[in-house]
């Protein structure tokens, strides 16, 4: 029996096609899906492979210690503390919002977070609202207000740990120190100049998860460890800093100025004893005027002044910024004159209080006719129109040699970041009066580090050293990695010279304008020094900067300090500004360096009669610690904010003058 024959009618020819088709299709998409396996399977094999090792990893950083800094004596200034980061997350706080009984129950949540993270209400709600899955709802937080928020017990609540700068001291030598950023990074001072030491290397964590995201107790761990910044052992002396800082804060009531600074230095080695400048921040904090009136300034700022406001706060004006120096630079007229042979110590000079030079008339401070004298005289009375002589006499180029030599004409090179450049005049352009001015510190802008390391040259026998701020670099356990060595640059003068400007600064504070720095049991020598300062319009206005610079004892200087007030608005002088701040640190820090005072007899009986010992504080609470002290007629600094009193100096039992301060160190 055959076949029965299909009548291929249009509807079954239709069929056919339409199965051909899709037959077509599907070879088509088999072959292309092949095609795709095998190019994900060979061709970027490599690629998948890793997209499933991430989905499978879970990969955490491990954040580093930042280095803590330090100053001489290891004393910490800056550590990292432990902070933690509140994660929320949002979907499961809207589950535990729909699933409780109590309607209000978000408002009492962010309610009690307000108060703990001491953020607004509108804060919080905006920001968990604005993320729908979940968020970091805040950074930097305490273990206190960590264990506050745990007992709120709302699960959808995590914490991650996070290193935090913590500056112990607040407002304390802040410009020197800087600040971090947000990310622990270095913003400015040392902690931007040694910030690749600092900083360390972060670790990683590496952990095998399921689809969720959990770790898998079968899993495979790999952990690096991080590496911990290195510490920064600096040259400061805390104590020193002290002194310094109270010294300058105290007189910003007294003398009015718009801003005081110092620094002191070791003349032997150029190292940087304390650099301090008002008003200074709180790098706890450093985005925020410390002052309340000045913060309420702050907030109605634009962007950009808010921004030019902060760069001026940071600023450590002792290194980025320039003034004139005034008489004080008289010490380096003085020293090239003797140096080079143009005058020496028994020529006479007459003052009529003034003098021409290219047909302008130059006149001494105050018009004062100071007659007959020596070059000791001449320093010791800041006589200009002897200084005007002298830098005649020495003319355009060999002064400039000097100026050279002595480091104006580049800069020192020390070991902060923006250090700036002298303002000096072109040589080849120099008129005559330009030069004569020069000679008493006009026309020529300074920064305070290049003038006091200059000075220090004369109390070092004529060697200029590089001034620094560091010592030494630490590991974690305090053994050093790295040491930062005395750096000698050259020979300015003669030892001879030397030795002869250091009798000329001694006379200055016996007889002349320092008087007022002299400290019984110690030879201290220097250099006042008045400067009017050009006005925004490139003249000389009404605005002043007072100084003063100076070395103790004289026969072999060990401590230099330059005090410098700028714009004071009462006294007009650095004899009545600066030297009062100077005599108040010099009394302090010398006797706290253990320079041996030699008393004359007047001295010796007027120093037991005004002397007093120091109480034992240690173990003592706070309250009764300064009752203690005030007992004694000594004042007080505070560092630290316990009650509890951990230390002190100068240790009990030390005798030292009445109305000295004791330093006070609480946990």
């Amino acid at each position: 029996m055959g076949r029965k024959k299909i009548k291929k009618t249009s509807e079954y020819i239709m069929t056919q096609k339409r199965i051909r088709a899709v037959f077509i299709i599907f070879a088509v998409l088999t072959v292309l899906l092949c095609l795709r396996l095998a190019n994900i399977q060979i061709v970027d094999s490599d690629y998948y492979t890793e997209l499933a090792i991430n989905q499978q990893t879970k990969d955490d950083l491990i954040e580093a210690n930042r280095g803590s800094i330090l100053d001489r004596n290891g004393k910490e200034l800056a550590v990292s503390a432990t902070s933690y980061n509140l994660y929320v997350d949002v979907n499961t706080l809207r589950k535990n919002i729909k699933s409780s009984e109590d309607e209000m129950y978000y408002d009492k949540l962010v309610n009690k977070l307000s108060k703990i993270l001491k953020m607004k209400k509108s804060t919080i709600k905006k920001t968990i609202d604005n993320n729908p899955t979940g968020v970091v709802l805040a950074k930097g937080l305490s273990k206190a207000q960590k264990n506050k928020v745990r007992k709120i017990k709302e699960n959808s609540i995590t914490f991650s740990e996070s290193k935090k700068r913590y500056y112990p001291n607040g407002n304390f030598a802040s410009q020197l120190l800087g600040s971090v950023t947000e990310d622990n990074n270095g913003r400015s001072g040392l902690e931007l100049e040694y910030d690749q030491y600092l900083s360390g290397l972060p670790g990683r964590w590496i952990k095998n998860t399921d689809n969720n995201g959990s770790e898998l107790d079968s899993g495979t761990k790999e952990y690096y460890a991080a590496e911990n910044g290195s510490n920064l052992v600096l040259t400061i002396d805390e104590v020193i800093q002290h002194y310094v800082e109270n010294a300058i804060k105290k007189a910003m009531k007294t003398t009015e100025s718009d801003k005081i600074m110092a620094i002191a230095m070791n003349p032997e080695t150029a190292e940087v004893l304390a650099m301090a400048a008002t008003p200074g921040f709180d790098p706890n904090n450093a985005t925020k005027p410390s002052d309340e009136k000045e913060y309420n300034k702050f907030k109605k700022m634009s962007n950009k002044k808010q921004l030019d406001y902060l760069y001026k706060m940071w600023r450590n004006p002792l290194v980025n910024d320039t003034y004139e120096p005034g008489s004080t630079f008289k010490l380096i007229t003085s020293s090239s004159s003797l140096e080079s042979g143009v005058v020496n110590t028994t020529e006479s000079f007459y003052c009529s209080n003034h003098i021409q030079v290219g047909g302008y008339t130059l006149h001494c401070a105050e018009n004062k006719r100071h007659g007959d004298q020596l070059l000791r005289d001449a320093v010791a009375n800041s006589c200009n129109t002897v200084h005007v002589q002298l830098a005649l006499r020495l003319g355009a180029e060999r002064f400039y040699d000097f100026i050279s030599a002595y480091g104006f004409t580049s800069i020192t090179g020390i070991d902060y970041p923006g250090e700036v450049s002298a303002q000096i005049q072109d040589e080849e352009n120099l008129s005559k009066v330009s030069l004569a001015t020069m000679g008493f510190g006009q026309g020529i802008a300074v920064t305070p580090i290049q003038l006091i390391t200059a000075v220090c040259a004369i109390g070092n026998d004529g060697v200029i050293m590089q001034p620094r701020l560091v010592k030494a670099l630490q590991d974690e356990d305090g053994n050093i990695i790295k040491e930062f060595k005395p750096k000698k640059l050259r020979r300015v003068i003669s030892e001879e010279t030397a030795s002869e400007m250091c009798k000329i600064m001694a006379y200055e504070v016996q007889t002349g304008t320092g008087r007022k720095a002299a400290v019984a049991g110690y030879r201290v020598g220097g250099k006042t020094g008045t400067a009017d300062q050009i006005s925004s319009d490139g003249s000389y206005g009404k605005r002043q900067c007072t100084s003063f610079m100076c070395m103790a004892p004289m026969d072999d200087p060990k401590f230099a300090l330059l005090v410098i007030c700028d714009n004071p608005k009462e006294g007009s002088f650095g004899s009545t500004t600066a030297v009062p701040i100077a005599k108040e640190i010099l009394e302090n820090s010398l006797k706290y360096l253990e320079i041996e005072p030699v008393f004359s007899s007047n001295e010796k009986k007027e120093n037991e009669d005004l002397n007093t010992k120091v109480p034992n504080i240690t173990g003592k609470d706070l309250k009764k610690a300064k009752s203690m002290i005030e007992k004694k007629d000594l004042k007080y600094i505070v560092t630290g904010d316990k009650d509890k009193v951990v230390d002190q100096y100068p240790k009990a039992g030390t005798k030292v003058a009445k109305d000295s301060t004791v330093i006070i160190y609480t946990e």
